[in-house]
């Protein structure tokens, strides 16, 4: 077995395992934050196209004294399915999109599962009166 010498450098195994704790305790920090931003910029979908939504339903009335759209569904496999109040959701959505409708009041709900791993389901409105609300929100769960 050789000594080292004074003039020989290098870290040691205990040196090495401390960075490797440090640089873990980092990691398990910035993580859920990431993911919890990630979420984030996938609800600006659901939010664009809700907004977009209440601004082509509010010229709609304007024209046929009445608010579209009962019963009527845009998906990412149906991405036309406002297509008569020209709103088109873009492919791939992570958004299903419902409407209900009547002469004078109108409600869009977006829906999504597909956000992140976990269970919780993300829900935003937009109503008449252009109230965007979310009901669920799967970035704060």
């Amino acid at each position: 077995m050789t000594l080292r010498n004074r003039g020989e450098r290098g870290f040691t195994l205990i040196e090495m395992m401390i960075v490797v704790v440090i640089i873990g305790i980092l990691a398990a920090l910035a993580i859920p934050r990431f993911m919890a931003a990630n979420t984030r910029a996938k609800q600006s979908e659901a939010k664009q196209i809700l907004k977009q939504v209440y601004s082509m339903q509010r010229a709609y009335r304007q024209e046929h004294d009445t608010y579209w759209g009962q019963g009527a569904i845009a998906h990412s496999t149906a991405p036309l399915g406002f297509g008569q109040i020209q709103v088109e959701v873009i492919l791939p959505a992570r958004y299903t999109y419902t409407m209900v409708a009547a002469v004078n009041t109108f409600t869009c709900t977006a829906t999504s599962g597909l956000l992140d791993d976990d269970a919780t389901v993300d829900t935003w409105t937009i109503d008449d009166q252009g109230n965007l609300l979310v009901i669920s929100d799967d970035a704060n769960s």
